[in-house]
C-alpha cells in the first residue's frame, strides 16, 4: 500500500476487520459474514465452528473452482441466474468473487436477457424475499418500514422501480424488485459500490399484467394499477421517508412507465441526489460512443446533425444528453442545441401540431410543422432531407434501418454513425454486418446488445456495445463519496467524456468506440474521479477532504471500493 493510500485506510468504507455479532450457525446464516469452508482456524474456535464445518480450510480461489463447476452443470441460462441468487444469499463474497471472475460470460446471466425471464417467474422462482417491499395500501408505516433497514448512515445507495416497463417485457408488478437488485449488483461488480450499505426497493401499485393478475401465485397487489394523484402521493411518499431515514443516500430511479419516468426525475433532480438509468444512463453511454465516433469521423459537435428513431424514455433521454452536452461545449442554448435533433417516433418526426400527444421529453425536440409536410415525416424522408452524421434507433423495430435507408445515408456523409440500440438482440434495427456491407466498411456501430466481431473486405471490426454498466455505477460511485447535494448535467458531461477517453476506437478506428465491460473497475474510477472533480466545482460535495490532485483522488476512491474478499472478523456482542 502507498503512502497516500495508507493516509485513507481509516475511513469508515476502507477495508479492515468485521465486527461481528453472532456465532456458530447464525454465522454461517448471514450472507455478508459467512465464509463457509474457508473460515480460518482462529476463527473456528472463536465463533464455535468448528463441528459445524468440514475439517479441510479451503481458499476463496478454492471455493470459486467448485462453485464455477457447480454453476456449469446447470442446464440453462435461468437454472444458472437462479443458482446464482442461491449462492448470494448464502455467501455473498463468495458470489461476487465467482461472478467478477467470469464476468464477461456471466453478465447476460445475472442481467438481461436472463434476468428479465428471473423477473416473468418471481412469484414462481421466489424462495427467499431481498430487498424493501412498500405497497401503496401501507404509506403511513414508510417510515418504520425503512427505518429496518439501517440508521441515517448505513445506506448508501438506492435503486427504486415500480415495475411498470421493465427491461423490454413491460409492467412486472412486484417482480420488480429483482431488477431493483440486479442494478445494485452490477454496481457492486463495476464499480466497488458496498453490497451491505445498499437498498433495494420496489414500488407497488399494482399491476395491469393480466397474466399476473390471474396467476394465483402472485406475490404482489393483485389490483390494476394506481395512477394520478394517489400515484404521485405514493412517489412523494417513499422519497421523503427515504430522506428521512436516509439522508446521504442517493437514489436511482430503474424502469418506471413512460408517463411517470421522465416526471419524476423533473421533480426530484432539483432536490435531492438522484438518477434514471433508463434516461440518464442510457443518454451518457450513447453520447460518449457518439463523442468518440465524431472524433474519429472528425465532425464538430456544434455541427452535428442527428436522427433518433424512437422517442420513447431512452430516446429522449438520450436526445437530452446530446443537447445538455452541445450547450455545455459549444455555448449555445439549450433550444439551439436542440435544433441539431431530429426525434421520430410512432406518429413520423415529434412536430409542434401533435401537441397533447407529444410526451414531457418530447416536446423540446418537436419541430415547427412548416417544412414538414405529413408525406415527409417517415424516417426514409427525414434522412433524405436532414443529411445526419448519427442514425440511433430506440425503436425495438427489428430491421427498421433497411438498406435503402443506411444506403441514403451513407452518400451524404463519409462515416456514417449508426447505432441499433435496442434490445434484446431479436429487436434491433439493423445487424453489423449489414450496416457495414450497405457503407462499405464506413460506417461506425455500436449496438444495444453484444454482437460478434464483423469481417468486411479482409478487415475485422469489433462492435462496440453501449452497455449502461459502463457509466451507471462510476456515476453513482463519485455521487456516494462526493456525497453529492444533486447531480448535474455538468456532472454528467464529466463522466461522459472520462469514458469517451476510454475509446479504443481514439486509437485505432477499427476498434470498438466503447471499452469492454471487462475494464469497467479502471473505468469507473476514472467516471468517479470526473464526478467527484465536478461536483466540488460546482459546489455540490459536500464529504469532508476530498482530496484536489488527481492521484490522490483516485486513490481516495479506490480505498473505499469494496472488494470481494474475506476481511478478518472480531467477536462483538
Amino acid at each position: 500500500m502507498s503512502g497516500s493510500m495508507s493516509k485513507f485506510r481509516n475511513l469508515p468504507r476502507a477495508a479492515g476487520s468485521l465486527i461481528c455479532p453472532y456465532k456458530g450457525t447464525s454465522l454461517l446464516q448471514s450472507a455478508q459474514l459467512n465464509k463457509g469452508s474457508a473460515f480460518p482456524d482462529n476463527e473456528r474456535s472463536t465463533f464455535k465452528l468448528h463441528s459445524l464445518l468440514p475439517p479441510n480450510i479451503q481458499t476463496l480461489d478454492e471455493q470459486v473452482q467448485r462453485a464455477y463447476q457447480q454453476y456449469k452443470s446447470r442446464s440453462d441460462d435461468l437454472a444458472k441466474n437462479t443458482f446464482l441468487a442461491s449462492m448470494k444469499a448464502q455467501n455473498e463474497v463468495l458470489y461476487y468473487k465467482l461472478v467478477q471472475t467470469h464476468l464477461k460470460e456471466m453478465f447476460s446471466v445475472i442481467y438481461t436477457p436472463t434476468e428479465g425471464d428471473a423477473i416473468q417467474n418471481y412469484s414462481r422462482l421466489f424462495r427467499k424475499p431481498e430487498g424493501c417491499f412498500l405497497n401503496i395500501n401501507h404509506q403511513e408505516h414508510f417510515d418504520e418500514y425503512l427505518a429496518g433497514f439501517g440508521t441515517a448512515e448505513d445506506v448508501d445507495y438506492i435503486v427504486v422501480s415500480d415495475g411498470e416497463e421493465i427491461l423490454g417485457i413491460g409492467d412486472q408488478g412486484v417482480g420488480a424488485i429483482l431488477i431493483s437488485v440486479a442494478k445494485l449488483v452490477i454496481t457492486t461488480l463495476c464499480a466497488g459500490i458496498h453490497p451491505s450499505r445498499q437498498l433495494p426497493v420496489v414500488l407497488d401499485c399494482g399491476t395491469d399484467n393480466e397474466e399476473l393478475l390471474n396467476d394465483e401465485l402472485y406475490l404482489g397487489l393483485r389490483q390494476h394499477r394506481v395512477r394520478g394523484e394517489k400515484y404521485d402521493e405514493f412517489v412523494d411518499r417513499f422519497v421523503k421517508a427515504a430522506r428521512k431515514q436516509f439522508p446521504k443516500a442517493y437514489i436511482h430511479f430503474e424502469d418506471f412507465g413512460l408517463n411517470n419516468a421522465r416526471r419524476i426525475l423533473d421533480r426530484y433532480q432539483s432536490q435531492i441526489p438522484c438518477f434514471n438509468d433508463d434516461i440518464q444512463g442510457t443518454g451518457c453511454v450513447t453520447l460518449a460512443a457518439m463523442l468518440a465516433a465524431l472524433q474519429v469521423s472528425q465532425v464538430k459537435l456544434e455541427d452535428v446533425r442527428v436522427v433518433l428513431f424512437g422517442s420513447g424514455t431512452a430516446g429522449t433521454g438520450i436526445a437530452d444528453q446530446i443537447s445538455d452536452t452541445i450547450a455545455t461545449e459549444t455555448r449555445k442554448s439549450k433550444d439551439e442545441a436542440s435544433k441539431q435533433i431530429w426525434c421520430i417516433d410512432k406518429p413520423g418526426l415529434l412536430v409542434k401540431s401533435l401537441g397533447d400527444k407529444l410526451t414531457e421529453g418530447q416536446k423540446s425536440f418537436a419541430r415547427d410543422d412548416d417544412g414538414w409536410p405529413e408525406d415527409d415525416r417517415d424516417l426514409l424522408s427525414v434522412i433524405k432531407k436532414v443529411h445526419p452524421h448519427v442514425l440511433i434507433g430506440t425503436s425495438t423495430k427489428p430491421g427498421a434501418f433497411t438498406e435503402d435507408i443506411v444506403r441514403a445515408m451513407a452518400r451524404k456523409v463519409e462515416r456514417p454513425i449508426i447505432f441499433p440500440l435496442s434490445n434484446p438482440t431479436r429487436l434491433h434495427e439493423a445487424k453489423p454486418a449489414d450496416l457495414y456491407e450497405w457503407t462499405d466498411g464506413r460506417a461506425l456501430v455500436a449496438t444495444g446488445s453484444p454482437f460478434p466481431p464483423v469481417t468486411h473486405n479482409g478487415t475485422k471490426y469489433d462492435i462496440a456495445e453501449c452497455n449502461n454498466s459502463t457509466c451507471f455505477p462510476g456515476i453513482g460511485l463519485g455521487a456516494v463519496l462526493s456525497q453529492c447535494r444533486l447531480v448535474s448535467k455538468k456532472m454528467l458531461v464529466a463522466a461522459v467524456e472520462a469514458l469517451k477517453a476510454r475509446s479504443p476506437a481514439l486509437k485505432d478506428s477499427n476498434k470498438p468506440l466503447l471499452p469492454d465491460v471487462e475494464d469497467v473497475r479502471e473505468i469507473s474510477v476514472d467516471i468517479a474521479a470526473a464526478v467527484i472533480s465536478c461536483a466540488v466545482e460546482e459546489g455540490l460535495a459536500q464529504a469532508e477532504g476530498i482530496p484536489n490532485t488527481n492521484s490522490e483522488l483516485r486513490e481516495w476512491i479506490q480505498v473505499q471500493m469494496w472488494e470481494a474478499e474475506y476481511r478478518p472478523l472480531v467477536y462483538k456482542n
